[in-house]
């Protein structure tokens, strides 16, 4: 059973949203529901499946079962969604490093929303700055209270900062547009902006942040 490390997990979001070339994507895979048959397609062998499957056909939940040693089935009546449960699984059971979930941003705007504030519930806030949401547009990151300098994606000139609670002393020290020391008293998106150069720099004291990098259109990946 592979432990540590970067775990990818793939959603049932739209295959537009996806990564261009999913084997290129280093790091151990888990399907989440119908993301496993997705990947079974690509011929990318997860180390687990999970979720309540209440999409598959059951020659499907047949093929999956074929393909993958770890399968965990949930009620389809719950009060989390299947994301969440695979999350919770990649760091309690396989001990990642940092999990990045690829589909979770272009499907149903309900289970968007749960897996993007899913790091304000305590079971999982502790793993907040482990966790990033991926498109072919977007890099979503969460972060606790610290310095950090993040790295500029290809073709991800944007940056928005967001805070999910609030936020005290936010300084963004050689973004396009910055601040110094600014206090953030609610959650609010507030904050759009853009890399310099290659790096961008941010720290703040207090709260939950998360920063989004994005490109203008799905486009900017093919010119």
């Amino acid at each position: 059973m592979p432990r540590g490390g970067t775990f990818n997990l793939l959603v049932g979001g739209p295959k537009a949203n996806w990564p261009e070339d999913l084997t290129q994507i280093t790091g151990t895979w888990i399907g989440v529901d119908r993301g496993t048959l997705r990947l079974i397609d690509q011929n990318i062998q997860p180390v687990a499946a999970i979720g309540d499957f209440d999409s598959l056909q059951e020659p499907e939940l047949q093929l999956v079962r074929r393909n993958v040693k770890d399968v965990r089935s949930a009620q389809a009546e719950k009060d989390f969604t299947d994301t969440q449960m695979a999350v919770m699984v990649a760091f309690r059971d396989y001990h990642a490093e940092r999990v990045d979930i690829y589909g979770a941003t272009g499907g149903r705007l309900d289970h968007f929303l749960a897996n993007l504030f899913l790091v304000l519930e305590p079971q999982y806030k502790r793993y907040a700055g482990q966790i990033r949401l991926i498109d072919r547009q977007n890099t979503i990151s969460f972060f606790l209270p610290g310095q950090y300098t993040i790295h500029k994606e290809a073709d991800k000139q944007y940056l928005a900062f967001v805070p999910l609670t609030p936020i005290d002393h936010l300084t963004l020290s050689d973004e396009k547009y910055q601040l110094h020391d600014e206090p953030i008293p609610y959650a609010i998106s507030f904050a759009s902006n853009e890399f310099v150069g290659a790096t961008g720099t941010f720290k703040f004291d207090t709260g939950l942040l998360c920063v989004i990098q994005s490109c203008d259109t799905y486009e900017a990946h093919h010119d």
